[in-house]
Parts: C-alpha cells; sequence; structure tokens
C-alpha cells in the first residue's frame, strides 16, 4: 500500500444557487486558486498517481504507451502536463480516460486538446459533462469531451498495459467507471471511494447509496487481493490508495449511515431533527462530523433515498 503521500483535497464542492442557470457550480474553479504543490509518486509496473488541485489523477507512461486518468482542474492539469512530458519525453497522451463526470476530475481535459488521442468516459458521465444534471445551459467555456464511449466495459492495449474501464451502476453517480490497469494490478476507483471522509452523493446525477454498496462489494470481487485502490479523495492526512480493506471500510459506512437514518425515520424523527445530526457516525469517527445539509451531504441523501424508495 502507498501511504507515504497524503492528499488534501482542495476540489470545490461549493454549492451555488445560481451561476449561469445552473444549480451547482461543481466545475468552476475558485476566484482565487489555492496554491498547488504538484506531486507524482509511482505505485507498480509504470502506473502511478498524481495530486495537484482536485481528484486523484492516475497515469501510466512506459516506452510504447501514455495513459491519463482524470485531469483535475486545468491549473493542475498544465503541471502534471509539464511533469508527464519530463518523464515520457515529450509522447503524445494515447487514452485519456475519465471515471465521471464532475469537474474536479474533468476540468483539465482542456489541457489535453492537440495532445490526447482519444478521451474516454461511460456514454452517461459524457453525456453529464456536456450538460450537466440540473443546469439550464450547457457549459460556455471550451472544454475537451469524451470521443470514445462505453455502456458497460471498455478494454484497450496501451503500449505494454491493458486497461480496462468497468461500469457497475449508478453510485456516486450514474456515470462512474472503474479504470484498471491489470498488468500493474493498480485499479483507479474515481469518487467511488473517499478513504475516511464523508462522500458527495450526487442525486441529481442518478448517485444511490443502496447501490453504492453493491458497487463496492462487485468492484472488489473483480479485483485481486493484492490490488491497489488509487482513490478519488481522502480524508486530512490520509493517503489516497489503499486496500480492498478500505472499500470495505466505505461500504460498511454506507451501510451504518442508511441503518441509522432508517431506524431514526422509523422512530418518527422529521427531516429536520434528521439532517441536525453532527457527531461523527459511530465506529467511523476519523469521517469527522457530519456537514451542514446540502443536497450532495451523505446525511441528506440518505434521508432522501429511504423516504423515497
Amino acid at each position: 500500500m502507498i501511504t507515504r503521500r497524503t492528499f488534501l483535497t482542495t476540489s470545490a464542492v461549493a454549492v451555488a444557487g445560481s451561476v449561469a442557470g445552473a444549480r451547482w457550480a461543481w466545475a468552476q474553479q475558485p476566484q482565487q486558486a489555492p496554491a498547488i504543490t504538484p506531486v507524482f509518486t509511482d505505485i507498480r509496473r509504470n502506473v502511478g498517481f498524481f495530486t495537484g488541485r482536485g481528484g486523484t489523477m492516475g497515469y501510466l507512461v512506459d516506452a510504447k504507451g501514455v495513459a491519463v486518468v482524470d485531469s483535475q482542474f486545468r491549473d493542475a492539469a498544465r503541471l502534471f502536463l509539464t511533469g508527464l512530458n519530463e518523464r515520457s519525453k515529450s509522447r503524445p497522451v494515447d487514452r485519456l480516460i475519465n471515471t465521471h463526470h464532475h469537474g474536479d476530475h474533468t476540468d483539465g481535459n482542456i489541457v489535453f486538446k492537440g495532445v490526447a488521442a482519444k478521451v474516454v468516459a461511460h456514454a452517461k458521465a459524457a453525456a453529464d459533462m456536456r450538460m450537466p444534471p440540473g443546469a439550464t445551459q450547457p457549459p460556455t467555456t471550451e472544454q475537451l469531451y469524451p470521443d470514445a464511449t462505453f455502456t458497460d466495459t471498455w478494454r484497450e492495449e496501451v503500449g505494454d498495459e491493458w486497461i480496462r474501464a468497468r461500469h457497475y451502476g449508478r453510485a456516486h453517480t450514474s456515470g462512474d467507471a472503474v479504470v484498471t490497469f491489470e498488468r500493474a494490478n493498480v485499479a483507479h476507483m474515481g469518487d467511488l471511494m473517499f478513504n475516511q471522509r464523508h462522500p458527495i452523493v450526487d442525486r441529481a446525477a442518478g448517485a444511490t447509496l443502496k447501490n453504492w454498496i453493491s458497487v463496492l462489494e462487485r468492484a472488489t470481487k473483480d479485483h485481486a487481493n493484492d490490488t491497489i485502490y488509487i482513490f478519488g479523495h481522502a480524508g486530512a492526512n490520509l493517503p489516497v490508495t489503499g486496500a480492498s480493506a478500505d472499500l470495505m471500510r466505505l461500504r460498511d459506512y454506507l451501510t451504518k449511515l442508511l441503518d441509522v437514518v432508517g431506524t431514526q425515520i422509523k422512530a418518527g424523527k422529521t427531516r429536520e431533527e434528521i439532517l441536525a445530526m453532527r457527531d461523527p457516525l459511530a465506529g467511523f469517527e476519523t469521517f469527522g462530523r457530519f456537514p451542514n445539509p446540502n443536497p450532495r451531504d451523505p446525511l441528506t441523501c440518505a434521508y432522501d433515498e429511504l423516504v423515497s424508495a
């Protein structure tokens, strides 16, 4: 397990009332972006991960091929591409793969225009990039959108590595993909994995906590016991890589969350009373206190999902 680097997520999770008619300003960068410390960390067999600003990126660089998973925000993507060119001797990027549509994973796609031969994503993620759920008009900034999409599985050889992207169903969004470097035995989970921190649950984009539990279980069964997983985000001072046990811990957190909220509903607690909970979930104290209620916080989404079932 890679534990020597930590990642403090600084992606824009802020909710906005009416920015360009959209319900959320997820893909927009702050006016004053924080300073970025770009860090490349090799894992094994030419595969590694990058932390800068946004969801963790993955990369493959070998003598015959280059592939990138996600692109963070465009300022971080530019720093990434500079470092990648040093490693690859400025080889073109054969494939840029997006794990889902959120801006902290895709805003930097535009930096790869003219560099990436092809951009790959799940069909729903590609559609949501072009028209974000809840928006009244498409994004107006220039962007590089996926030109190769899939519904279940995509698989291709890049250099000396086979790369597979698989969609297990609705979870964090309705277009999440797990990207696996098969020979290196490394799997990029995107935002299907928040390591010991409260996850973002995008119900407007089709998220479901119940199926997220199943997705984590199915993804674990599809990989070897010694697979190294790259996480989209992690809690403060926690690693952005780990093992299947970390996936199962998030599964157990989601299970406990639904159980606790379901018990409160059956006890006759009101929505306001349940969403007023702030203390950490018992047994999952490292995840921290619950955030203030918003349509993407896990407590709100657990309640809304259970009462609408």
